[in-house]
């Protein structure tokens, strides 16, 4: 069986990319490991219509229902090669499955790079983030830990200074911090520890701080992740000669969200923006319409 377009990752862009396509009555088949990002966050509080928040998981079901009613098909599994062929391309997967389809959707994402400290997990979202764009309101006027490694640790507690004034850094790692960012630290009153972490200090989903290594605890009520190096999951497309920006995201046009390779599209945190899921939402749709125009052009 030959599909209209096969789409590698099941999150918010690889699902409203489905939605779309599902609503053009084409055949769909979505590829998805289900360990993305989406599936780890407890709540996103700034999309339209839930201004309480609402889960990855959640959003992931409701969205998954709502492309499985429009015909859309998915397979758990993740893919390893792509090649392409006279009239499409090909996906082989790990489970060693083959599926072929005439155009290519990425949404395979972006993967936090996040130290596994099994009290934290509850608190992602609620309590503790890792996007001051996505959460950094809801830190307003909070104390608040800065969990990191390095410069981007010392740079996400200078960002997140503009929220609150009672700002923590504690640099996990002892990862060298260059000496003009220590400053501007300085200048901005945030607390610099250098020292790990021995555990999360957290009540169910309620982050409340952190004991160093050495045993002292430093209260806090919010906390933010900022390790750097986060794992762009874009190899699968560089198989195919998909252009990469510097930091390995994909590059895609700004109109359609096509690559530089003929019917391939890309979407979501990993295409080279900022990482937000209205954003990829956008983007799924978007590149949904523009698989369909060349589709119907055929």
């Amino acid at each position: 069986m030959k599909y209209d377009c096969i789409i590698i990752g099941g999150g918010i862009a690889g699902l409203q990319g489905a939605i779309q396509l599902g609503r053009y009555k084409y055949k769909v088949l979505v590829i998805d490991s289900n360990e993305g990002r989406s599936t780890i966050c407890r709540s996103y509080h700034n999309v339209l219509g839930y201004p309480d928040g609402v889960s990855g998981p959640e959003l992931r079901s409701l969205g998954r229902e709502q492309a499985e009613s429009l015909g859309v098909e998915f397979v758990e599994d993740s893919a390893k090669e792509a090649s392409k062929t006279a009239d499409g391309f090909v996906i082989e997967t790990k489970n060693g499955k083959s599926y072929e389809g005439r155009r290519l959707l990425f949404a395979t994402g972006v993967m936090d790079r996040i130290p596994p400290w099994p009290a934290l997990s509850p608190c992602l979202g609620i309590s503790v983030y890792v996007c001051p764009d996505c959460d950094g309101y809801e830190i307003s006027d909070k104390r608040t830990i800065v969990l990191g490694s390095g410069n981007p640790g010392a740079n996400m507690a200078r960002i997140l200074h503009y929220w609150s004034k009672d700002i923590v850094y504690i640099n996990h790692e002892r990862t060298e911090v260059d000496a003009a960012v220590l400053q501007r630290l300085k200048e901005k009153g945030i607390t610099y520890i250098n020292q790990p972490v021995g555990k999360i200090l957290a009540d169910g989903p309620e982050f409340r701080g952190v004991e160093l290594e050495g045993g002292e605890k430093v209260e806090a009520e919010r906390g933010f992740v900022a390790f750097g190096g986060n794992e762009v999951k874009s190899q699968l497309a560089a198989q195919l000669g998909v252009d990469l920006h510097h930091n390995k995201h994909i590059l895609v046009d700004p109109r359609t969200k096509m690559t530089n390779v003929e019917h391939v599209w890309a979407a979501g945190d990993i295409v080279a923006h900022s990482e937000q899921v209205t954003i990829a939402m956008g983007d799924g749709s978007q590149a949904g319409i523009w698989i369909h125009k060349t589709l119907v052009e055929e």
